[in-house]
């Protein structure tokens, strides 16, 4: 998993860095607003750690931003800094950030906050089944089942659905799914994808069943969770 700290201060970087690669997530960085909003785009991460006071674009705004992009709305927000009035926790949590973290802070506490907001967002994350509606996908026995059927998925309907499962409620674009199912260094089409998820909604949806992946228009895909 791909996590992006945005802040200006290099010492402060290199602390989050090194306690989130201990944790085993991965991770990019920007030293300001915006360079993060260009990282954002290319780096795709799963969860930012957001300093409130950087350069260019503040944080605040960044999170704005974010909570009304249809993309990224979703996207798991931490925000850090030195402001640790009560007033500016309730601003930084009413413009949607996840969670706020004052500085000083312990890095063994961040680590558990990182944690914990990151299974709010997804509750499967640790399982080896993930559960989204009556959708059920066993990671270790690689079978999938809706409503007590059992579904015949090819291996790429199986890994693309398995990577909205990951992330339900969040609109993902086709550039972040062909990155995320079929890896950045291969190329493929856009329309690739199109193809998959009709083969996907084929696979899921029998008679009178809702069809939980919503499409966004000129944006991409979003599976529903009921």
């Amino acid at each position: 998993m791909k996590i992006m700290v945005v802040e200006d201060e290099p010492a402060m970087v290199e602390l989050l860095q090194y306690n989130l690669e201990s944790e085993g997530f991965d991770v990019v960085s920007a030293t300001d607003g915006e360079e993060a909003l260009l990282v954002l785009e290319e780096e795709k991460p799963e969860m930012l750690l957001l300093d409130w006071m950087i350069p260019k674009i503040s944080g605040i705004e960044i999170c704005r931003r974010l909570r009304r992009d249809p993309v990224h709305r979703n996207l798991p927000v931490i925000i850090i800094t030195a402001r640790g009035e009560e007033t500016d926790r309730i601003r930084g949590l009413d413009v949607g950030a996840d969670d706020y973290v004052s500085k000083p802070f312990s890095p063994a506490e961040l680590m558990a906050r990182v944690r914990a907001v990151l299974r709010r967002n997804n509750p499967n994350a640790e399982s080896d089944t993930l559960t989204i509606a009556d959708i059920i996908l066993d990671l270790v026995a690689y079978k999938v089942s809706r409503a007590g059927r059992e579904l015949h998925l090819g291996p790429t309907e199986f890994k693309l659905l398995r990577f909205f499962m990951e992330r339900p409620g969040r609109v993902l674009s086709r550039e972040q799914l062909l990155d995320g199912v079929w890896g950045q260094n291969v190329y493929v089409e856009d329309r690739t994808v199109d193809v998959h998820i009709r083969r996907l909604r084929k696979a899921l949806n029998g008679a009178g069943e809702v069809d939980l992946i919503r499409t966004v228009r000129a944006v991409g895909y979003c599976l529903e969770r009921s």
